[in-house]
């Protein structure tokens, strides 16, 4: 039985030296000696790190928006710029086009103007040509007329003078 006295003995034990109520004064005193090293620990090496860590990113997130701001209000200028360039051009490029037509047109009306003077000039031509024919070709046609109507009546056997197959001609061109 000695050997079940000792083992109950084992067993009625204190079990977990952190639940024995003897060593809790050790226990605390070593417990709040550990917190206070760690808190010197993080608060003097740890959190000083950490914290300009942080600072130096929020720095450079500061610095990169105010660049990107920078560079967005620079585009923006440029954007307008280039939109004011491209509606100078365009009222530039309007105005030569008018420009131009405006030449064009001009020399449309000097060329139109020439050669309206030109075919006036052309016509007056033809008209005193034409002219000039129709007076030749009546004085052709009673030519003609008249040596015709004289061999018609020297071939009906009859004579006629000049003066009266003139006389007959002329009377009858008259209509």
């Amino acid at each position: 039985m000695a050997t079940d006295t000792h083992s109950a003995a084992e067993a009625s034990g204190p079990g977990m030296p952190q639940l024995d109520f003897s060593t809790w004064g050790n226990q605390i005193f070593w417990l709040v000696i550990t917190l206070v090293v760690i808190y010197l620990i993080l608060s003097r090496v740890a959190l000083p790190r950490i914290a300009s860590v942080l600072a130096e990113r929020q720095g450079t997130i500061t610095n990169d928006i105010a660049a990107a701001e920078d560079l967005k209000a620079k585009a923006q200028e440029a954007e307008a710029a280039y939109d004011k360039a491209l509606i100078d051009a365009r009222a530039e490029a309007g105005r030569i086009v008018a420009e131009t037509k405006a030449g064009i047109q001009a020399d449309l009306d000097k060329a139109i103007a020439t050669a309206d003077t030109k075919i006036a000039a052309k016509a007056a031509e033809g008209e005193k040509v034409i002219a000039e024919i129709r007076a030749g070709a009546l004085d052709n046609v009673k030519v003609v007329a008249k040596d015709t109507a004289k061999e018609i009546v020297a071939a009906m056997g009859g004579k006629a003078d000049a003066k009266s197959i003139t006389a007959a001609v002329t009377a009858r061109m008259k209509g």
